[in-house]
């Protein structure tokens, strides 16, 4: 039980993240991000049913597919921070604006997506262990993470944090899953 849980919080890291860029926006309120997460909340249930209902239609190990899906993921986000990184760098900045309603809300779904995407990935590794703790982890530390991270940010505290951090730690956070996944034959615990 306790990989299952550890897995939720590693995957949620990036969460992190995101509450601190909405934390930095002078446009976003913390209910918005309590509601994105009673958002995310019901997703990572659904994504917990749905994966239920997957498992036994798929052909595969699901350690290697979920493994892998994870590492491309996180080497997609690795890889899409230093090629805009690149991009930004030959051309002019034009400068930070506010953050419009829409965008709030568009994060606030792909954050959505991406946990319930998480919650299926664990569900399936960890199937015939899997119990309503995985999506309850997963949601928890999302909402902690991003709740932590956004009232940092508003403390002022975040201009100390390099601008880097965030998809150079998601993609990591996303890697090293996908490596627990693969190899979760030979855990310990």
């Amino acid at each position: 039980m306790f990989m299952p849980v550890f897995s939720g919080l590693i995957v949620s890291v990036d969460s992190f993240f995101i509450g601190l860029s909405l934390g930095l926006q002078k446009g976003c309120k913390f209910i918005y991000l309590v509601i994105m997460n009673a958002l995310l909340f019901m997703l990572c249930m659904l994504g917990f049913l749905a994966a239920e209902q997957l498992y036994g239609l798929i052909i595969l190990d699901t350690d290697l597919i979920v493994g892998f899906a994870f590492i491309a993921l996180g080497l997609w986000y690795l890889s899409h921070y230093f090629v805009s990184k690149h991009i930004k760098h030959r051309h002019a900045s034009t400068g930070k604006g506010n953050t419009s309603l829409k965008a709030i809300a568009l994060v606030g779904l792909v954050m959505s997506i991406e946990a319930m995407l998480i919650t299926m990935g664990i569900t399936l590794v960890f199937f015939p262990h899997s119990t309503f703790v995985i999506p309850i982890t997963v949601a928890l530390a999302h909402f902690g993470y991003s709740s932590l991270s956004f009232c940092i940010a508003r403390a002022r505290h975040a201009k100390r944090i390099p601008a880097g951090f965030s998809p150079i730690i998601s993609g990591v956070a996303l890697i090293t899953y996908g490596l627990m996944a693969i190899f979760v034959e030979f855990a310990f615990f």
